[in-house]
């Protein structure tokens, strides 16, 4: 790529694009703005143009994410009985981390970016809100357990690039896992 293709309308995505590129392949800490120019064939003065840091970047990166997992909290915020929002909540974060599933291996695996967004104002209380309904199913600190072994680990096992499955056979299986590890039971209208 071209310098001047660098100050296209797109460059903000495509810089985003490289950058969740070389957190993945790199991680968070051993990626820097000059290898993502580096790596775009362009200086290290056009990154700053659209990004003033490493943070400010990874907050770009998972503005997206962050936008569906407010939709999908609210959802489950707004429906009656801890079992139907902790199913509605259960398979929406399913589907999130499945169609994210690049992300999710920085997101879940990376120390330095975990620690970067927790600091994150609406992530923060977005992942608590998430947590809160999760735990409700079992008040007290069992269902705290547990939500936390949710959360984590369909984020974990969707990161993962050892699972050689389709997103719909891995959605299957991260719902029967978080079914089990809440103690719902399968829903009649159940495909997953």
């Amino acid at each position: 790529m071209n310098r001047a293709a660098a100050k296209a309308p797109d460059s903000r995505q495509r810089f985003i694009d490289v950058a969740l590129q070389l957190f993945a392949r790199h991680s968070f800490a051993g990626t820097s703005l000059q290898m993502i120019a580096d790596e775009l064939g362009v200086t290290k003065s056009a990154v700053h143009h659209h990004f003033r840091s490493r943070e400010e970047l990874l907050t770009a990166v998972v503005e997206p994410l962050i936008g569906q997992l407010r939709i999908t909290v609210e959802a489950a915020e707004a429906l009656r009985g801890t079992s139907a929002r902790t199913e509605r909540l259960l398979i929406g974060f399913i589907d999130l981390v499945v169609r994210n599933r690049s992300l999710m291996g920085v997101l879940a695996g990376d120390p330095g970016a975990i620690e970067m967004l927790r600091t994150h104002p609406e992530l923060s209380g977005l992942a608590e809100r998430q947590l809160k309904l999760f735990a409700a199913v079992e008040p007290g600190p069992g269902g705290i357990v547990k939500a936390s072994v949710v959360v984590r680990g369909i984020a974990g096992a969707a990161g993962t690039d050892a699972l050689n499955l389709d997103d719909d056979e891995l959605r299957r299986h991260l719902a029967e896992v978080g079914r089990r590890a809440l103690g719902l039971r399968v829903p009649r209208h159940a495909d997953s």
